[in-house]
């Protein structure tokens, strides 16, 4: 066991409290998810715990209390740093950077890395995991990188709509208004890394298309990048169906939450289907995320474990 002790400089007061937080809540956060004990009085700290984690620690508190000398810390934000180095303790290279036009990602966390990765180097791609992991939003980052890099010519994004069945006729518009509210999602990730005027002309120009699943029936994708969105929401049929328009030169990402299933319950998504038969077949990567990956509030990653571990009523 280790014990390291070290002194913050300058002892601002202010600046302190914001680095531990309401009743310390800062420090009791980065305890939850790092292997140490921190004590503290006034600047001076000690840690305690294994060396590596120790020596993280402390460069995790250094590098707050920076943060602290243009604004003031919140549960969040320490959140994210604590996903951060979650990447520097598993992983010796640099990580990777995503660069869009409005924005460079860097993913959060050994999932997130490897999910990256994953795209980067395989065809057919899955991200199963609750809200809140970034399946999506880093899905649609890569989509954008490989536009961007010529690796594609086209991003097609596709969610199933209202439900499996895509039953859209009652509902009022053309087919792109019908569709719009279930999309959103998707648009919201564009206009953040695109801009809104860009993605606007690319719509237009129909480099990046957006439809519901039925849709692609019929079709071969080649030199495209296709995501489905909410495929939990897909049967056994639509998606053999989607996973079969894959064409040359095309990259695909299928995300999904298997406890939001809203199919009737006979039905069997083709989500959790798919995992069970694409397992061990080459080619073709799968990415599971947990609550530990949830990189919105940290509340989130809480309710979704409470979720998890809670018993069926059914």
């Amino acid at each position: 066991m280790d014990v390291h002790q070290f002194v913050i400089e300058p002892n601002d007061v202010r600046r302190l409290a914001s680095l531990c937080g309401h009743r310390d809540a800062h420090l009791r956060l980065i305890e939850s998810r790092l292997p140490v004990i921190i004590r503290n009085r006034g600047n001076e700290f000690e840690i305690e715990g294994e060396k590596v984690a120790t020596k993280t620690c402390a460069r995790l508190l250094d590098q707050l209390y920076r943060e602290t000398r243009d604004s003031e810390l919140t549960g969040d934000s320490v959140h994210l740093q604590l996903q951060a180095v979650s990447i520097a303790q598993e992983n010796t290279h640099a990580a990777i950077v995503i660069d869009t036009p409005k924005l460079k990602i860097k993913p959060r966390g050994r999932n997130q890395l490897g999910y990256i990765e994953a795209i980067k180097s395989h065809d057919v791609n899955f991200g199963i995991g609750p809200a809140g992991t970034g399946k999506t939003w880093l899905g649609v980052a890569c989509a954008v990188e490989a536009l961007r890099r010529d690796q594609v010519e086209r991003i097609i994004l596709v969610r199933p709509a209202v439900e499996a069945g895509e039953r859209l006729g009652f509902l009022p518009g053309d087919l792109a208004q019908k569709i719009d509210p279930y999309l959103r999602p998707l648009y919201d990730a564009l206009y953040e890394m695109l801009g809104f005027d860009k993605t606007t002309k690319l719509l237009e120009r129909q480099v990046i298309e957006i439809a519901p699943l039925a849709y692609m029936r019929g079709r071969t994708l080649n030199h495209s990048f296709i995501i489905l969105d909410e495929s939990q929401n897909t049967t056994r049929e639509q998606m053999k169906m989607f996973l079969t328009r894959l064409g040359f030169g095309s990259t695909s990402v299928i995300t999904g939450d298997p406890s939001q299933i809203d199919l009737p319950r006979k039905s069997d998504s083709g989500l959790m289907h798919a995992c069970r038969v694409l397992e061990a077949v080459k080619g073709i990567s799968m990415t599971r995320f947990g609550y530990r990956d949830v990189v919105r509030h940290p509340l989130v990653g809480r309710i979704v474990d409470a979720y998890d571990k809670a018993p069926d009523d059914h």
